[in-house]
């Protein structure tokens, strides 16, 4: 499919326009708390989506298969926020060896709300990246393995492997910090 150019005159939008317009009203929230659910931090996580929104619409000519826009967009959102975990993690390394003055508390506070969900979110921060991402696919958006896989670009064993691990980890941290974040109450 390819995109077409809007006319001079008429001013009209491109399929371009019109496709990712439905894919932002259709798929932003989830797209975000996907992004807030790896980064850690609302307003990052709204610049991640509507960058992979923004890039999603410039390649949109490209696409072989417009209906898998959204797994493309969704591939995007989990790299861009890999960038923006590997971008922080240069500035923490940078930030620790100057004198550190008081930090503020996260942008994401209000957004996250209870303290439960804050432990949760807590506790999945401390399982590796994949792990993380797999289990935040899975149980968040409610994705297949295939899904997963596809948007990861990893295969559906790994998949497995990395939803079964991360799970195994998971429950003790959980555990520990009460028994109300084990059940979904």
């Amino acid at each position: 499919m390819t995109e077409t150019r809007p006319d001079a005159q008429s001013g009209g939008p491109t399929d371009a326009d019109a496709a990712v317009e439905a894919l932002y009203l259709a798929h932003w929230d989830r797209l975000v708390r996907l992004s807030v659910l790896l980064v850690h931090d609302q307003g990052m996580a709204e610049e991640i989506v509507q960058d992979a929104l923004v890039a999603v619409h410039q390649r949109w000519d490209r696409l072989t298969d417009p209906e898998k826009a959204l797994a493309y967009l969704r591939q995007a959102v989990v790299n861009r926020s890999r960038s923006a975990l590997r971008h922080r993690g240069v500035v923490t390394r940078y930030l620790a060896r100057q004198q550190a003055p008081e930090t503020a508390p996260g942008a994401d506070r209000p957004v996250l709300g209870d303290s439960r969900r804050r432990m949760v979110l807590d506790a999945l921060q401390q399982l590796p990246r994949r792990q993380r991402e797999v289990l935040a696919l899975r149980y968040y958006l409610d994705l297949s393995e295939a899904e997963i896989a596809e948007t990861l670009g990893i295969s559906r064993g790994a998949v497995k492997s990395h939803a079964s691990r991360g799970a195994a980890t998971l429950r003790p941290i959980l555990e520990q910090l009460g028994p109300d974040l084990r059940t979904d109450s």
